[in-house]
């Protein structure tokens, strides 16, 4: 039912399902050893890893990147960002997919000039996983010391393993959510897509 985070069995079959994906597992643990505050695997790499294995599909299949969130409003200048994702490229290399590193505290500086409409600036990454066009695409996972898994989900699970595309008219203009449900229907065409709200 969306509206609520996922219960400790959720998390579980999340990880699970996951856990598949070896080229994730890879990049959990590599950005894990990065140390990013705030940080989070998150976004089609998870969802679209879970559509996947729901559909008999390899782990991997139609994943284009691996979205990797931070969060560090010391340094909003692009220099700072930048220096991470270089070094972000020095960790992830040789991995057969790329890995989009961003730090959620610059995004209102662009995200604008994109999207056509304004974005207030994020308190977190958990307020920037809050605000993606699709209450599915709402996921993030972290490697915690210790190794434990860590899952936010905004809106519970269920979508995600119903296949289920559901907007989430918060940010995102409805061009944004309806493109990215076509790609991804055309993709996975299993998907019951929900239409934008009238």
């Amino acid at each position: 039912m969306p509206g609520r985070v996922p219960v400790a069995g959720e998390s579980d079959a999340l990880r699970a399902v996951l856990g598949q994906n070896e080229v994730l597992v890879e990049v959990m643990e590599r950005a894990a050893a990065l140390a990013l505050p705030g940080w989070y695997v998150t976004a089609g790499c998870l969802f679209q890893t879970v559509w996947n294995v729901v559909t008999g599909r390899p782990p991997t299949n139609g994943i284009k990147d691996y979205d990797l969130f931070y969060f560090d409003r010391s340094d909003l200048s692009w220099a700072a960002e930048d220096a991470v994702i270089r070094a972000g490229r020095e960790v992830f290399g040789g991995l057969p997919g790329e890995v989009e590193i961003r730090n959620e505290a610059r995004v209102h500086l662009w995200y604008e000039a994109k999207f056509g409409v304004a974005c207030p600036p994020y308190v977190s990454t958990e307020a920037a996983i809050d605000s993606f066009a699709a209450t599915t695409c709402c996921l993030g996972v972290r490697l915690e010391p210790g190794g434990a898994w860590s899952v936010y989900a905004p809106h519970g699970l269920s979508d995600v393993f119903d296949l289920v595309v559901r907007p989430n008219p918060v940010l995102a203009p409805r061009e944004v959510y309806e493109a990215k449900a076509a790609r991804w229907k055309s993709e996975w065409p299993e998907l019951t897509v929900l239409p934008w709200p009238g």
